[in-house]
């Protein structure tokens, strides 16, 4: 059985995403940061002293997602982050459903100190696709498409192995039109936050009864915040 709870202007669910969203239907905003998939094997020294990696594998996070996922016929406009190794089939699928689509980074000041056989996790790629009446919004400072921001460590990853930060959905929320936003997938609640922040009405939904509790905790306090 779904668990839905109430907080303010959001409305979260804990279930599986592929089943909820399509019955949930229209928004202004499909926001979302689903499973990357890339390869999870090796990390040497590094990964043998932290967790993190063995936590994406746990939690099933290196496996991709459906592309499906995105309908544009759901909302006016999609972000989406994705791994590099993703965008040679994301892209024509995103590019085939909307109008028009810009690809964006978030440049990590303190990347994990790993190649595994690639390049080093520097950037982290998300795509901003739109359809008339939904582009991108803001000054040209706002438009700048590439962000600069911690990788967050510690506390501030909420028991998250790939929370995203608050700098970084709190610059992409006011960039994209519109007065409500879903996340298909929740995780700790960092997007419904955002665009809590930036005056949205916010739909989350997450499988994880842990990551979602951690959602239900961080949008209650936002909530508070922003009422003080």
């Amino acid at each position: 059985m779904t668990r839905i709870e109430q907080i303010g202007d959001a409305t979260l669910y804990l279930g599986d995403a592929y089943e909820i969203r399509p019955t949930l239907g229209w928004f202004d905003v499909d926001a979302m940061d689903p499973p990357y998939e890339f390869r999870a094997e090796g990390g040497g020294m590094y990964r043998a002293a932290r967790k993190g990696m063995d936590d994406i594998v746990e939690q099933g996070l290196h496996k991709g997602f459906e592309h499906s996922v995105i309908n544009s016929l759901l909302c006016g406009a999609a972000v989406v982050f994705c791994h590099n190794d993703q965008l040679p089939k994301l892209l024509p699928y995103i590019d085939g459903n909307f109008e028009r689509f810009a690809l964006c980074t978030w440049r990590k000041k303190n990347p994990q100190p790993v190649a595994n056989k690639h390049y080093r996790p520097v950037n982290e790629f998300y795509v901003h696709a739109w359809n008339k009446g939904f582009h991108p919004t803001g000054t040209l400072d706002d438009l700048d498409r590439q962000i600069i921001a911690m990788s967050p460590r510690g506390d501030d990853k909420f028991g998250h192995p790939t929370v995203k930060p608050d700098a970084v959905m709190d610059k992409i929320m006011p960039n994209v039109l519109g007065a409500t936003v879903c996340d298909r997938f929740m995780g700790t609640g960092s997007t419904g936050v955002a665009a809590l922040r930036a005056g949205k009405r916010f739909v989350g939904i997450e499988h994880n009864p842990a990551h979602f509790d951690t959602a239900c905790r961080r949008i209650e306090e936002a909530t508070r915040e922003l009422a003080a």
